[in-house]
């Protein structure tokens, strides 16, 4: 029965979201086709209104009517922060549905694991709404012993990749940093509470960098010279929200504006010889170094020497 609730909700605010707005009479028509009317040739407006209530304290979503046209929406300001957190769960739950009824070929499904999300997500939310300091360890993949007792003001979280990643103030340098949430283990709230930056929210700090990697130098502007194959793909999966593309004959110019990190560096070296940097030279040289050191892993055989 909850089941069918959740997608009675998620079926509802989807529609609302897709449409824009929406009618009463349009809503009957549309939920009397739908998998989940069970029947009804038409959603009884009491119902509707518990649906509603629900939706807002499950999703925090609140659907709005418009009394001059009687239409229903979605209160909810295009391509803000609490929009992206909407669609990414209405997909969430969507795609969960989908699993849920597809048990039957689950051999035939492939899935990638997220355990930060089972393991620190929570207790990493509750910090972040309470503004509240935590303590933990941290395990980094350069270091053989863990990093003990770290204290972190916990400013926002960020999905990057299948990985939870938690940014803040570390208390002992007063440095900003950004921790990978499956490598933290012992991760306590304490009692102290602090005060976030009024002008630090995700979309901004982020907003020069490529992926999780923050320069505190300026951005360039970056101009790829990406084969028309290629091209495909970054028309479909954007490198960075100021990707732009100027298309020629075989190729295009993609244009960027973003800071030089190493990370960025290497998604251009996986994109092989489709890719050429054309600017700025500091880029070029940055990934020619990086090609001569992993070329330097597979020296040639001496002369006379080769094996078949």
């Amino acid at each position: 029965m909850a089941s069918n609730l959740l997608k009675r909700y998620i079926w509802i605010v989807d529609t609302i979201k897709r449409l824009g707005r929406i009618s009463s009479r349009e809503l009957d028509r549309r939920w009397a086709n739908c998998p989940y009317a069970n029947g009804e040739s038409r959603l009884p407006r009491r119902t509707f209104y518990n649906y509603r209530q629900a939706i807002e304290e499950l999703f925090s979503v609140t659907i709005l009517c418009d009394q001059s046209t009687k239409e229903y929406y979605i209160a909810e300001e295009p391509g803000s922060a609490r929009e992206q957190i909407t669609n990414w769960l209405l997909n969430s739950s969507a795609t969960s549905d989908l699993l849920q009824d597809s048990r039957d070929i689950a051999s035939r499904i492939m899935l990638e694991d997220v355990p930060s999300a089972r393991e620190h997500l929570s207790t990493m939310l509750d910090a972040v709404r309470e503004s509240r300091v935590v303590s933990f360890d941290y395990h980094p993949y350069s270091r053989v012993n863990p990093n003990r007792g770290v204290e972190l003001e916990p400013w926002f979280l960020r999905l990057y990749r299948q990985i939870w990643y938690v940014t803040g103030r570390e208390v002992s340098s007063g440095k900003d940093k950004t921790y990978a949430l499956d490598r933290i283990s012992d991760l306590q709230i304490l009692p102290r509470q602090f005060r976030r930056p009024a002008d630090c929210d995700p979309k901004s700090y982020f907003k020069d960098a490529y992926g999780i990697m923050v320069d505190k130098g300026e951005a360039r502007t970056v101009v790829l010279k990406v084969d028309s194959r290629q091209a495909k793909y970054l028309r479909a999966l954007p490198l960075h929200p100021s990707q732009q593309e100027e298309v020629n004959d075989n190729y295009s110019h993609f244009t960027y504006r973003v800071c030089l990190t190493s990370d960025f560096v290497s998604e251009i070296i996986s994109m092989g010889s489709q890719v050429t940097v054309e600017s700025p030279r500091e880029l070029r040289a940055m990934v020619t170094t990086r090609l001569r050191e992993t070329l330097a892993n597979y020296p040639e055989h001496p002369a006379g020497n080769n094996q078949s």
